[in-house]
């Protein structure tokens, strides 16, 4: 890596640093011979008045370039040139240009521009050069007359032949060497690339392999790439997505795909693509190329594959658990409905009395029996949408019987443990069409679990409205209330909150059954709660079937508002 420059922190270089000993010799040495020069014409004639002050201005862009060696970099050569292109307007003007004593002196700006290596600067100095001999070409017309002294003024132009054959041979060396810079450059990144992991690709848009480096994945070799193209190595039924992810590359966009090798079916090659344009043929020709890294992704295929199968068994499972329970509704229900019914009929002593210790015992069977059958239905309800086999019987009727019906059954059960039950409903009707069983089972679930976690003393509240075409039902209450970590799980088949005595009370499948019903409707259920202060649950459903308006004098018929659709509802 080249060091920064010093005054912009721009690259400098190597050539441009190894060439910096010889351009400072070659400053030192034309201030030492244009030096020489001044004082022998001096001291032998030849140099007289003006001349010989014009030899000296030519010592200092000598002794100024000497200064590259402190600092260096572009801005401090185009300054050295600057020098030199005044120096020699000023030696021109005392000598009289090109009819002077030191015309040759008119040429070092372009002999400084050979010097300094760049075509930039060569034409800078050359342009110096021009400034220089018209300033000459003035001092010629207007200062008066110069008489040339032939010696001097060849020594002048061997001065400068030699100096800008020596700037050549500079200028060609540091050409030689920014060469041998560049391909040892190139050189190094080609090593680079070709030790790495993956393979890299140079494509033309055709898909024609240009270049190529690294380590190519098994099922990708190279030589079939540069003779045939990437297209031709791809699986057929492949060959459309990747030209697909070229064309995006093209357009700009990274794309990353995954193919199978035409000549390994069962591996997979993951290609990352993007757009590359070459600054010396891509923008010029409007011809685009791809830089494409190739890498073998069979063992992450593998494990996807191995994902995806475990998943779909998962599931396979699953559903097949749901169905299960789903079909073994009447095979739980009947023996149960058969020892509730037998119980009930020993409590109520329908054929004679029993022993104390038997009635005790009757009354323990029919309460257990019914425990259990509340909880099967939960299971097979929940089961049931889970298998996708819970048809929701749509019909139109007034939410207000359903929960008013829903209070009365749990009035008792609110009594027993000392809590009020209340229930704000509106005067007028509310027509919804909706599945009167689930309606009526997420008011019974939503009560049951409010009056169960509120202790004695406490409120349990349900609130019925009519909000557009949403049915909104909140069952609030002041019990033990839920904390923030368990609200996240609140809703999920058997999870429950609170302490090992709260779980002991239920299943965790009432708040689930709520939600899974109101997602049946179309709806959603959401829980507020504040532990130690209460909870509210809240079931938003898109049933209420709204009235027709009446019709204006003179007018069509209006409808405020589309009656729901059942059918919608059901496939819900």
């Amino acid at each position: 890596m080249t060091p920064p420059d010093h005054h912009d922190g721009s690259p400098r270089a190597p050539s441009v640093a190894r060439d910096l000993p010889a351009l400072a010799a070659w400053h030192a040495a034309w201030a030492v011979a244009a030096a020489l020069l001044a004082l022998a014409g001096r001291w032998f004639g030849g140099l007289d008045g003006t001349a010989f002050y014009a030899v000296v201005v030519m010592v200092i862009p000598g002794i100024a370039g000497l200064g590259l060696l402190a600092r260096d970099g572009a801005r401090e050569r185009l300054a050295t040139l600057l020098v030199w292109s005044l120096a020699s307007a000023v030696a021109a003007a005392l000598s009289g240009g090109l009819s002077g004593a030191i015309a040759g002196f008119i040429f070092m700006p372009l002999a400084v521009g050979l010097a300094l290596g760049t075509e930039k600067r060569t034409r800078t100095g050359l342009i110096g050069v021009v400034v220089a001999a018209a300033v000459g070409a003035v001092s010629a017309q207007f200062g008066g007359v110069w008489t040339p002294n032939p010696l001097v003024a060849a020594i002048s132009v061997l001065m400068v032949a030699t100096a800008a054959a020596l700037g050549l041979r500079l200028s060609w060396r540091t050409g030689e060497a920014r060469l041998v810079a560049a391909e040892t450059s190139v050189g190094r990144v080609e090593a680079l690339l070709s030790r790495q992991p993956g393979l890299t690709l140079v494509l033309e848009p055709s898909g024609r392999v240009l270049a190529a480096y690294g380590a190519p994945p098994p099922a990708l070799p190279v030589d079939p790439l540069f003779a045939q193209g990437l297209i031709a190595a791809v699986h057929a039924p492949d060959r459309p997505t990747v030209m697909s992810a070229m064309e995006s590359a093209l357009a700009g966009t990274e794309t990353a795909i995954r193919f199978a090798p035409r000549l390994a079916l069962d591996r997979r090659v993951t290609l990352i693509l993007r757009r590359f344009d070459d600054p010396g043929t891509g923008p010029v020709e409007g011809v685009p190329r791809l830089i494409v890294q190739a890498f073998d992704a069979t063992n992450q295929y593998a494990r996807e594959l191995g994902l995806e199968a475990a998943r779909n068994e998962a599931e396979s499972q699953n559903t097949g658990k749901s169905r299960f329970l789903a079909n073994m509704s009447h095979e739980l229900r009947t023996p149960l409905n058969a020892v509730i019914g037998f119980s009930d009929i020993m409590r109520q002593r329908l054929f004679g009395p029993l022993p104390e210790k038997y009635a005790e015992y009757a009354d323990s069977i029919h309460e257990a029996g019914g425990h259990l059958l509340d909880l099967i239905n939960d299971v097979l309800d929940v089961s049931k949408i889970e298998a996708h086999r819970y048809p929701l019987s749509v019909e139109r009727f007034d939410a207000r019987d359903v929960v008013s019906a829903g209070i009365a059954l749990v009035r008792l059960s609110a009594n027993d443990k000392a809590v009020e039950l209340a229930g704000v409903l509106p005067d007028e009707p509310v027509e919804v069409a909706a599945d009167r069983r689930a309606l009526k089972q997420i008011m019974l679930n939503l009560l049951s679990n409010a009056i169960k976690f509120t202790p004695a003393q406490g409120s349990v509240t349900v609130t019925l409205e009519a909000i557009g075409p949403y049915l909104e039902v909140i069952v609030s209450d002041t019990g033990v209330g839920v904390a923030p970590a368990d609200l996240k799980r609140l809703g999920r088949p058997f999870e429950q909150a609170g302490d090992a005595d709260q779980r002991a009370q239920g299943t965790g499948l009432g708040l689930s059954l709520v939600r899974a019903l109101a997602e049946l409707h179309g709806g959603r259920m959401t829980i507020d709660s504040t532990l130690g202060e209460g909870t509210a649950v809240t079931v938003r459903l898109p049933v209420v079937v709204a009235g027709r308006a009446p019709v204006p004098p003179g007018g069509a018929e209006i409808i405020s508002l589309a009656e729901a659709d059942p059918s919608r509802n059901a496939e819900a």
